[in-house]
């Protein structure tokens, strides 16, 4: 992913920051397409979703099955996170999709254990809250490096942790690990922001590799969502009777 996430922006100096109006046009179009394509995965996931919540046998049957729908999520991630740079841009397209629509599985049993309400009430908090960091990422000059750093070794301390819970079944551990949950992903948006601002400049518009930066800019935001929204759920979610 060194193509689109160079490791020599610490600080993001001046020489990264638009230069002229087409720069900054070029900036804007290209920010508009990674969030549409944000909304679009989105969109899907929520389709996916409802649609399956209009059958709780089918729901409870991908829920036995819980270890084969993560596995096929984690394959499509890690396939288009590693091989970013080997594929095409319409496969890279049709992987982030995908992999849209495979978390609309993971919705679909949420929607059976929480109150429409709740899921409902939980989205709006989360899309206020993405929204405020991203515009904070997009606009601030401060350097987000040194938080996107904290942000990644408390996301790596999150997972290894979830791990040992699934052993430990702690109710209290699970609360703790949504808190920190909440502020990694918090911090990640806002951090993912400013660095995906610099992304369009890895080609010309139109180019492979612009659209390729654009869904993996996508892809990242729509990650931090979710994960926003199912931490924040674990506060806000009414479980149903």
């Amino acid at each position: 992913m060194s193509q689109f996430f160079g490791s020599n922006r610490s600080g993001y100096s001046d020489a990264l920051v638009p230069s002229s109006q087409a720069d900054v046009l070029e900036q804007r179009n290209f920010i508009t397409k990674v969030f549409g394509w944000m909304t679009l995965g989105l969109a899907i996931s929520a389709i996916v979703g409802l649609l399956l919540d209009r059958s709780p046998q089918t729901v409870m049957a991908i829920g036995k099955s819980w270890l084969l729908v993560m596995i096929v999520q984690l394959a499509l991630a890690f396939g288009l996170s590693l091989a970013i740079n080997r594929i095409s841009a319409a496969l890279a397209t049709l992987l982030f999709l995908a992999y849209s629509a495979s978390i609309g599985l993971t919705l679909a049993i949420v929607m059976l254990i929480f109150t429409r309400q709740s899921i409902y009430s939980t989205f709006f908090v989360t899309a206020g809250t993405f929204g405020s960091m991203a515009l904070y990422g997009y606009v601030t000059k401060r350097d987000l490096t040194s938080i996107g750093h904290l942000a990644g070794m408390g996301l790596l301390g999150i997972v290894i942790a979830m791990v040992v819970n699934m052993f430990m079944g702690s109710a209290q551990l699970n609360y703790i690990i949504s808190i920190i949950g909440v502020v990694v992903f918090v911090a990640l948006t806002a951090y993912d922001t400013q660095k995906i601002k610099y992304m369009y400049m890895v080609g010309a518009d139109g180019s492979e590799a612009h659209q390729k930066a654009a869904i993996m800019g996508a892809f990242t935001l729509y990650l931090d969502f979710i994960n926003l929204f199912l931490f924040l759920l674990q506060f806000m979610g009414r479980q149903r009777d």
